[in-house]
């Protein structure tokens, strides 16, 4: 009787063994499909990002005055803001 129990619970951790080492190959599989998913969106979200470079620097030429003029614009509100920034934690003792 101990025999045959020793034997069912052998059977059961080698059966144990077989489903634990089928789940690793099964992780490895997934983990290289994910490999190969993620490397695909990452060659899309490039292409994707050229092209949007692509029609950014066309809007940019076609629309050059208007461009200038929005740039210069925020360059300007840039540094008034800074000044603010300047001011107020000079005003405090802070350093910004």
């Amino acid at each position: 009787m101990e025999d045959q129990s020793q034997g069912k619970a052998e059977h059961l951790f080698k059966d144990i063994g077989k489903k634990i080492d089928e789940l690793i190959e099964d992780l490895k599989v997934a983990k290289d499909q994910a490999k190969v998913d993620y490397a695909d969106r990452i060659e899309e979200l490039k292409r994707n990002a050229e092209t949007l470079k692509g029609e950014f620097k066309n809007f940019k030429e076609t629309h050059k005055d208007r461009w200038d003029e929005a740039e210069a614009s925020l360059e300007k509100a840039g540094q008034e803001l800074k000044n603010a920034f300047d001011a107020v934690f000079k005003k405090t003792g802070k350093k910004a």
